[in-house]
């Protein structure tokens, strides 16, 4: 039957009703469709209902009176008038229309479809009506503005309580809308927005915490086929010291944007993942001490600005070292690698560049440039390329220890080899790619202790030139944040609270020091990506990890409760991991309004010289590797993550000051668990690793509780690292697995802006699996053979097949890592 039967004139009143006799009736109406309380939008859909004159006009029996069945807030049919309807407040009886002004705001429709609905009643005769149908706005217990804004007052009947809609919008709200809120789609910052007037009774005290919230919280609910789906819940706030909440200042995005009601559809979307590859509902097993705040200053835009420019600047002056001092390009990793290896031993106050160490000349870039003189090595995979490699070696090696002050023996013995190794070349032309190979090696051990000696001078002039320019750099860089505290009051030292001696479980890491007011940030959305804006340098994420850290804001942060600081804690966030580590040819970060090729290649050194430079450094496991450690082992913190690349909520990460507001416990080497298991896969810095293995060992010896650390390193045996013989040789050593080169699989450290089909790759060397756990922690969480073959199961998965296949252009990347690995050991391919 159509929704749209009508009746004839004559059928206008019936029968029964005309006699005043109570019966049963059958109508058809528009079934209305919305959200809780029946509003919404008028559907296409006819639905029966049963009319009960329960209720009535006293008018209703007049004959020539249309009418039509409607439900009341119980749910029971009555009868109305439709000239009721259309006439609030009274009926043409004098009786005030309370219960049709309140049928009309449970379905809260427009007038316009009002209209339309009574027009199409099937009780509805256009004959009887005295007029035709005028769609006059009801009565609402709301101010005048915000009647004409399209707000009005319904009631839930789910919730039996009422709340408000805005016809205009489709918003919904359970407390009444604030007046001036600005329009988050074409002001986002709500730069042009109306001032609220303090003495208002609509605007709520600054420190009230019930914010306006929306109705339905849908914007939380994920859509599309994602790797898991998360289960959002409500946090609570948690135990810890309190950090004094700073003031906003105009221009700051506030809780109408980026609170815990997005204002409309888009902005619901842009905080709803498509696809997650973490899972922030897993509650942590980590005990620790109750401990005081950090003393690190709190992070501001304008000092990470100035960071980053400084560091850009610092690893232009390490390039041009190597190119005039020693004839190479800077060995891929090796900035990266000292700055890690540095922050082991360092005792100064930034959180990224070093400034206290002892030794000044780096370990770690001492021997990556040594491994690189006199030329790189890499791998092999063709005879012409094995013979011309050999030639440029003898070359290289010549031509050095002529240049540079060596012993006479030294300049005889480099310079017979290389007369040596070039006759050999000259006659033999029937030698094979195994020839050549074993002729380079050979030529190495001849000529490179005597090489290492002529440069070793040189290379520590390198090493100390940098720290000492590092040095200069911090300088510069606290002075300008101590200015920015001083300029708003804030000392730059807080007394440290007593701190109750007391076991907790893990909490995010807070500072002593109260934040400044932040500077006005920008954000807009280019189809996938986000991005986010200060002073014309601009970082990028994707939605999908932009909802990642809006969710870790709000579990950890207790200092913003209202998001004033969100943006600019995101910019400040994304733009220290572009420095330390960034991502392939450093396209994540451009001049805002140019377009990529009008951009100078400068900025891109900024994350090194290589494609896939530092992406190793933020590399981590797949999503169904960390659910089977889960489900296996009791795992549920990350020792080495940060807030883009974790797959639980809680972990630790190399900077408390900026990762602390999305959940981080602070760096792992200052995190001292009693109890907990933990999955530990730090960058491949040798000099990291070691400092990890003394910190696990000294934590397993002292504690009497379970405690477990499984440890994913490369296994490098040409020459073994210390690491990796420490934990074989370590008595709490349980068991070592073993996963094969190229059987198994990490996650980009770029996977917050790569492709989908770039998010995995094949690990070329063989990993080291290695369980440390203490007699509580073997008892509890023991490798047994029946979860080691599990977990060697799903460690050889493909993580392309709980997403997407692999493309070709993900497998030539495989290749390449491979064939470009040398012996200075890149993290990008483990």
């Amino acid at each position: 039957m159509a929704a749209r039967q009508r009746r004839s004139p004559s059928e206008a009143v019936p029968a029964h009703a005309q006699r005043g006799v109570p019966a049963r009736d059958t109508r058809w109406r528009q079934r209305r469709w919305g959200g809780r309380g029946g509003g919404g939008k008028t559907g296409g859909r006819a639905e029966r209902v049963t009319a009960s004159p329960r209720v009535r006009c006293g008018q209703l029996l007049m004959q020539g009176i249309p009418w039509a069945p409607v439900h009341s807030t119980a749910d029971q049919p009555i009868l109305l008038c439709c000239a009721f309807l259309q006439a609030p407040p009274h009926c043409l009886c004098g009786t005030r229309s309370r219960v049709g002004a309140e049928m009309a705001n449970e379905n809260h429709g427009s007038p316009r479809e009002e209209a339309s609905l009574l027009s199409h009643s099937p009780g509805t005769s256009s004959q009887s009506q005295p007029c035709s149908p005028k769609p006059i706005r009801l009565v609402q217990d709301l101010p005048e503005e915000l009647v004409h804004a399209g707000w009005e007052k319904c009631w839930s009947r789910r919730e039996n309580r009422p709340y408000y809609f805005n016809r205009f919008t489709n918003q919904s709200l359970w407390e009444m809308p604030v007046l001036g809120q600005h329009d988050v789609i074409s002001d986002p910052l709500g730069l042009n927005a109306t001032p609220l007037p303090q003495d208002s009774s609509l605007v709520e005290s600054p420190l009230a915490e019930n914010k306006p919230r929306k109705r339905q919280l849908s914007e939380e609910q994920p859509s599309g086929n994602g790797v898991k789906k998360p289960k959002i819940e409500i946090p609570m706030t948690p135990t810890g010291p309190s950090v004094p909440s700073s003031p906003s200042i105009p221009g700051t995005p506030t809780l109408k944007i980026w609170g815990t009601c997005p204002e409309d559809k888009q902005q619901a979307a842009l905080l709803r993942p498509t696809e997650v590859y973490w899972d922030l509902d897993i509650q942590t097993n980590a005990v620790i001490k109750h401990r005081g705040p950090s003393e690190v200053l709190p992070p501001h835009p304008e000092v990470e600005l100035l960071r980053s420019q400084l560091i850009l600047k610092l690893r232009q002056h390490y390039r041009e070292l190597c190119q005039q001092r020693e004839g190479i390009e800077p060995p891929r990793e090796s900035f990266n690698r000292w700055m890690l290896e540095r922050k082991v031993v360092d005792k100064g106050s930034d959180p990224l560049l070093p400034s206290n160490c002892e030794p000044v000349v780096s370990p770690s870039m001492f021997r990556e440039i040594m491994n690189d003189i006199p030329i790189r090595l890499s791998r092999i995979k063709f005879r012409e390329e094995a013979k011309r490699l050999l030639f440029k070696y003898a070359e290289a090696a010549r031509r050095l220890i002529e240049s540079r002050s060596a012993s006479p023996d030294s300049r005889k013995v480099v310079k017979w080899n290389v007369e040596d190794t070039f006759s050999w070349l000259r006659k033999d032309h029937s030698a094979s790619k195994e020839d050549y190979m074993d002729r380079l090696e050979h030529l190495r051990r001849q000529c490179g202790p005597h090489v290492s000696a002529a440069a070793k001078d040189s290379v520590e002039g390198i090493c100390s030139k940098i720290y000492h320019i590092s040095l200069e750099y911090v300088k510069r860089i606290r002075e300008k944040h101590l200015a920015i505290l001083k300029e708003n009051n804030i000392p730059e030292e807080v007394e440290a609270p007593e701190v109750e001696p007391r076991l907790v479980y893990c909490y995010p890491v807070r500072l002593a020091v109260p934040a400044p007011p932040m500077p006005s940030v920008e954000m807009h959305v280019e189809n996938s990506v986000v991005c986010v804006r200060y002073k014309g340098e601009m970082v990028k994420v994707s939605r999908n990890y932009f909802s990642k850290l809006w969710l870790l804001y709000r579990y950890s942060c207790i200092d913003d409760s209202a998001f004033e600081r969100f943006l600019p804690r995101v910019w400040c966030l994304l733009r220290r991991y572009q420095v330390l580590a960034g991502a392939a040819g450093g396209g994540l970060t451009r001049r805002a309004g140019r377009p990529p090729e009008a951009e100078p290649a400068a900025p891109q050194m900024m994350f090194g010289v290589g494609l896939y430079e530092g992406t190793g450094l933020q590399g981590s496991l797949p999503v169904h590797v960390f659910e089977a450690l889960h489900r296996l082992f009791g795992v549920s913190f990350e020792c080495f993550a940060s807030p883009l690349n974790c797959y639980f909520r809680q972990y630790c990460s190399a900077f408390p000051d900026t990762d602390g507001y999305f959940g981080s416990r602070g760096p792992c080497l200052d995190f001292s668990p009693l109890s907990g298991s933990f999955e530990a896969n730090p960058p491949f810095c040798e000099e990291l690793m070691d400092a990890m293995v003394s910190h696990f060992e000294k934590l397993l010896e002292s504690s009497p509780e379970p405690l477990s650390f499984i440890v994913f390193i490369p296994e490098w045996r040409e020459p073994p690292t210390p690491a990796l013989t420490r934990m074989e040789q370590s008595r709490f050593k349980r068991h070592q697995l073993v996963l094969p080169a190229f059987e198994h699989e990490y996650r980009s450290g770029s996977q917050h802006v790569c492709k989908k089909e770039e998010m995995h790759y094949k690990a070329v060397h063989n990993t080291a699996v290695l369980f440390l756990q203490n007699e509580p922690g073997f008892a509890k969480w023991g490798p047994t053979p029946e979860r080691l073959q599990e977990l060697s199961a799903t460690c050889r998965q493909s993580g392309r097949s709980h997403g997407s296949s692999g493309s070709a252009s993900s497998e030539a990347k495989d290749r390449d890592s491979g064939r470009d690995q040398g012996p200075s050991r890149e993290p990008h391919s483990t």
